[in-house]
């Protein structure tokens, strides 16, 4: 797998007959390990060693239903009542971060409405702070640390 702009953790994985598998803590089972999922696990890792996030509040492949088509965020952040605060999108590092992807984040958030939403590919972040009362949305510099939301 690619070596990402994320820091490094300790990875767990196994070979299920000729298939890889990577540890998710979040899941807590190996998942089929693919170049998306490479990503998330960091990623994931990230939110909680680096910026704090609880591990409990996190929940990865959250299925949402859209005009009657079931979809799946690839995370989503839950505050303690259980209400979703942030959305996360990843791709594989070798895909690009485009208007595309941000349609298909902002898709899922007609139905959560959260305040925000982060895109990655393992090498590129980006994450957006929504308005609702403007109706608009800002780019952050930076992911924010769990106590800054």
């Amino acid at each position: 797998m690619l070596a990402l702009n994320l820091p490094t953790f300790e990875v767990k994985m196994k070979e299920d007959g000729t298939k890889k598998m990577i540890f998710d803590v979040i899941r807590r089972k190996y998942v089929a390990l693919t170049p998306e999922e490479w990503v998330r696990q960091h990623f994931v890792h990230y939110l909680i060693e680096q910026l704090g996030y609880p591990q409990e509040l996190l929940a990865n492949e959250v299925e949402v239903t859209l005009n009657g088509t079931s979809k799946r965020c690839d995370t989503v952040l839950y505050d303690r009542e259980l209400k979703a605060r942030m959305i996360v999108e990843y791709k594989a590092a070798d895909i690009p971060i485009t208007q595309k992807i941000f349609n298909q984040i902002m898709r899922y958030n007609m139905v959560l409405r959260v305040d925000y939403l982060v895109v990655s590919n393992g090498i590129s972040h980006y994450c957006c702070k929504m308005d609702y009362t403007n109706n608009n949305y800002e780019f952050l510099s930076v992911i924010p640390n769990y106590n800054a939301l």
